[in-house]
């Protein structure tokens, strides 16, 4: 007798938010069906949870045997998938990983990169989640990254990313130096100049005629090369 196929979804059903960037930005880049699996268990499974809990550890997912069952018909394997899954999600930054310590044992936690992600790591780090505590030395990945820095400086001082700004913001941490990109933000909302173009207009400006700082470019033995800072998406805009 053949399985009942799926009945479909009741009116009042309850939904899983999901950033449209996932959809425009990062499930593109995905081949990885364990992967993609993954990501969004750990978005349905942090939806549910409020203030500094919103993540999932290691132990948890790898004792769901649904949810492993799932990736590959094995729970033994599955295991091993979902260590290999959250590994990729960790390198692409859509989930950050960060290793505490729990009644004298090391957890591996996972949150989305998103602003209350971020938040939840902020008070883990501040001792605001009871029995947990960060581990001494590198104990988190992903949440301290250049890019996802770009990023939450973007949201927090601009507003809405969008997959065309998220490109941009992705060639401009090519082409200078971190504590330039942090710079040209302070100084567009000091002027209150809140928006992306702007920002970019000094950052190009700065690789022509130099920094305050007296400094040219992102490595020492490249500083006359002033080149390489207009070689890209903004190379036509910035007067040689």
């Amino acid at each position: 007798m053949a399985e009942k196929g799926f009945s479909g979804f009741p009116a009042q059903a309850d939904v899983t938010p999901v950033p449209n960037l996932f959809f425009a930005t990062v499930l593109p880049e995905i081949n990885d069906l364990s992967e993609m699996k993954t990501i969004l268990h750990v978005l349905w499974l942090v939806s549910r949870r409020r203030g500094y809990n919103r993540f999932v550890s290691y132990t948890e997912l790898s004792s769901d045997l649904t949810f492993l069952t799932g990736t590959d018909g094995d729970t033994d394997m599955g295991k091993s998938e979902l260590r290999r899954a959250l590994e990729k999600a960790v390198e692409r930054q859509v989930l950050l990983l960060m290793k505490v310590e729990v009644d004298g044992r090391t957890e591996e936690l996972y949150f989305v990169n998103d602003a209350a992600g971020r938040r939840a790591m902020d008070g883990i780090r501040l001792g605001k989640v009871a029995k947990v505590h960060l581990v001494p030395g590198d104990g988190e990945k992903g949440g301290r990254a250049q890019l996802a820095d770009i990023f939450r400086l973007y949201e927090q001082n601009i507003g809405l990313l969008t997959p065309m700004v998220a490109d941009e913001l992705r060639e401009a941490e090519k082409l200078y130096p971190r504590d330039w990109i942090e710079s040209a933000f302070r100084e567009a909302v000091a002027l209150n100049k809140r928006n992306w173009r702007y920002i970019s207009r000094i950052l190009e400006r700065w690789a022509v005629e130099g920094k305050d700082d007296g400094k040219i470019g992102r490595y020492p033995e490249k500083r006359t090369d002033r080149e390489k800072y207009v070689r890209g998406r903004y190379g036509h805009l910035v007067k040689r």
